[in-house]
């Protein structure tokens, strides 16, 4: 494992950036500001590496002008409604970074946090691990109790695989949603919507102008049916009024089938057909968002002087279901929140073929 110092944030600070491979193709960096991705390389048909996320290549860009890409995304993932909910007849107002909303943990979320970063000592059947640390205080972004996060990056020493572990305690009840940010795109090049997608889902979540859940919904009939593999751009582009409302894909699905004996299901599977590289999404968690890349715009430039337009990367974050503080916990709305004593623990695996 290599660390390099990657750049300082404008109060002095030194940010790290480290590296992981796996000696069988794939190799990650990331750095120490949001647990940020910077780079995810995986061989494709022919065994020649590719970048397979978008970022930036300077820490300025990341501190000023970050649409999420790479980071850990705490203290809850997606989007709490009018930036604010009741827990145990207390109202907690959070801060609002999204039209009437609260997203991602706020404006000044988990992706913006400087991390402790460690290697760890590896698992069986892992090249190598590190561990991202982090102290949420009471109160941050609105959210009570002291949060203590843990999250795990590991490397498969017999696949090409990025295992991601959270784990998070808290010294009064709270709310918690991590997840992870990264945007997708496995030509390393160019747009993702002929890429295909599948995703094992007979429901998703139907959302109002705000992009906030109201039901869920059979996917059956919909441009939302990913339950066999579908070009992306078969059918983003048409008049379904969900896709409008939120100028392509950015909703929340309900995994199918049981988890596995190791509390893993499949959440989803990627191919590109022009790299030959496919990307299985697995999860210990109920559901997923699936984001098209809808506000990317042209006014960002990545690595080589690259533009990133719409469509240009797809994001796959396995989740809790978006605003579930507003919902009475079901089998439909899981309960989203965590007590004292309790240990808040998740699971997803991106494996690369």
């Amino acid at each position: 494992m290599q660390c390099v110092e990657y750049g300082r944030l404008p109060d002095g600070r030194v940010v790290h950036e480290y590296t992981l491979g796996n000696g069988l193709g794939l190799k990650l960096s990331a750095i120490t500001l949001g647990g940020i991705v910077t780079g995810l390389w995986v061989p494709d048909a022919q065994g020649q590496s590719g970048n397979v996320v978008l970022g930036f290549d300077n820490l300025d860009d990341y501190v000023h002008r970050n649409p999420s890409f790479g980071i850990i995304v705490g203290r809850y993932g997606n989007r709490i409604a009018h930036a604010g909910f009741e827990l145990d007849g207390e109202t907690y107002p959070l801060a609002r970074n999204d039209g009437p909303n609260c997203l991602h943990g706020g404006t000044e979320g988990f992706g913006h946090r400087l991390w402790t970063a460690e290697p760890v000592e590896p698992c069986a059947g892992e090249a190598a691990a590190l561990l991202f640390s982090y102290t949420s205080p009471h109160g941050e972004q609105g959210f009570p109790g002291e949060l203590k996060v843990s999250v795990r990056y590991a490397v498969s020493a017999t696949e090409n695989s990025w295992r991601i572990g959270y784990e998070a305690t808290t010294d009064r009840a709270t709310v918690v949603n991590l997840t992870h940010h990264d945007y997708f795109n496995l030509a390393g090049d160019g747009s993702v919507l002929r890429h295909r997608l599948t995703i094992p889902a007979s429901r998703y979540s139907e959302v109002d102008e705000h992009l906030i859940p109201q039901r869920h919904a059979s996917v059956e009939g919909t441009p939302f049916d990913f339950r066999q593999p579908t070009a992306i751009v078969a059918r983003i582009r048409k008049a379904h009024p969900q896709l409008l409302v939120a100028k392509g894909y950015d909703h929340n699905f309900l995994l199918d089938g049981e988890p596995d004996a190791d509390g893993l299901r499949l959440a989803a599977t990627l191919d590109d057909p022009h790299s030959g590289r496919r990307m299985q999404v697995l999860t210990s968690e109920p559901a997923m968002q699936f984001y098209s890349g809808n506000f990317l715009d042209g006014s960002l430039c990545g690595p080589n002087g690259r533009i990133y337009r719409q469509g240009d990367g797809l994001c796959l974050e396995t989740q809790h279901n978006p605003d579930s503080p507003h919902h009475e916990a079901s089998e439909d709305w899981p309960s989203t929140v965590l007590r004292p004593g309790e240990t808040w623990r998740s699971t997803t695996i991106h494996r690369f073929s």
